[in-house]
């Protein structure tokens, strides 16, 4: 089925509010899956091994527990079926892979510490699945310096698309302490700067503006992690030409829905998901049921991957970054990312297990 690109984004329009309305009838359910599906990407048979080289927030997903089954070994994911989507960047068209890795609190650490010496082997088990993106900011602590000490160690570190973002006001400190990310990441350019929780966004989007015209930023996004920010992170939206916006959605987070992320495709603008379990408390209070019957359709074998494949089954996300400073989570959650996503009709039966 071809569609043109209008008929997607007006089938995507469709699709967000009849996902978003409560009590959604069966057949209104089973007339939009076809729509959804065609908009959806397909599994590809045998994805690259590798993605183009170069290359949330307060109140972010803290350390998940320990996945529900065994996650599959490294030598697992490295096969031809277990490798990772990518979709498109709209600005660019550049592939990113689907899982990515966020690294609030996990990776706020300090060297010699048995979670530090952990860590060189959770951006291991992110670079041998195919994921590449990882997300950090000023505000997380420790994490950017940890994050460049490990980066410039690994054999893998053109692989790595980095992400960080600015938090403080006014230009002047801005650019300052995007500098200081620089360094500490051992990153230029960086990948993708982002106006962390919109704090003083109209003075550094000056800044990122011409930072990624003069090459010393490849993308620019802003970011926010509660639905309260939604009509501000709407305007900024429409107002700006942006490559990225950041925000939460998960299982029991769906407001994004309604018009962040139809307007995001409408747009061209690629998604980055922060809080993907719900901020921790759904994943906990799921992980004390056994999967369900669809678990086993879409190759889930934990509560995390079928958390992570509902919001990669909405077509205008391009990649999820649940944090962790665990390699088990970091290949649980990798596995998310490859196999069969959930459709419209797919998601309403996830969306089930927890209400």
């Amino acid at each position: 089925m071809t569609t043109t690109a209008a008929s997607r984004r007006a089938m995507l329009k469709a699709v967000g509010t009849a996902v978003a309305m409560p009590g959604l009838s069966t057949p209104a359910v089973a007339a939009t899956a076809a729509g959804y599906r065609a908009l959806a990407p397909s599994a590809p048979r045998n994805p690259p091994a590798a993605v183009l080289a170069t290359g949330a927030e307060r109140g972010a997903t803290p350390a998940q527990p320990p996945p529900a089954a065994p996650v599959p070994t490294r030598s697992e994911l490295d096969g031809s079926t277990m490798k990772m989507h990518t979709r498109p960047i709209p600005s660019s068209g550049e592939p990113l892979p689907v899982i990515g890795c966020g690294t609030y609190v996990g990776f706020d650490v300090e060297p010699a510490t048995a979670a530090y010496k952990e860590l060189p082997e959770v951006l291991k088990a992110l670079f041998d699945s195919g994921g590449t993106v990882i997300d950090s900011s000023p505000m997380y602590g420790r994490a950017e310096t940890t994050v460049g000490e490990l980066l410039e160690r690994s054999p893998a570190r053109s692989q790595a698309f980095v992400a960080t973002k600015v938090w403080t006001s006014s230009r002047e400190r801005g650019i300052e302490q995007m500098m200081q990310s620089m360094a500490r990441l051992k990153t230029k350019p960086i990948d993708l700067m982002q106006i962390h929780n919109l704090v003083d966004w109209r003075a550094h989007l000056v800044t990122l503006k011409e930072w990624k015209q003069n090459g010393i930023i490849r993308y620019l996004g802003v970011t926010h992690y509660t639905s309260s920010a939604y009509r501000q992170l709407e305007d900024v939206m429409r107002e700006h030409a942006l490559d990225f916006v950041q925000l939460n959605y998960s299982l029991d987070e769906r407001e994004a829905e309604a018009r962040l992320l139809p307007l995001a495709a409408d747009l061209g603008i690629a998604v980055i998901v922060n809080r993907p379990f719900g901020g921790g408390g759904l994943l906990g209070r799921l992980r004390k049921r056994p999967l369900p019957d669809w678990a086993a359709e879409l190759g889930c074998n934990s509560w995390a991957q079928a958390l992570l494949k509902f919001v990669l089954g909405h077509p205008a996300v391009t990649c999820v970054i649940p944090g962790t400073g665990k390699v088990a989570h970091m290949l649980d959650n990798a596995a998310a990312g490859t196999g069969e996503l959930p459709d419209l009709a797919m998601r309403e039966r996830m969306a089930t297990q927890w209400r």
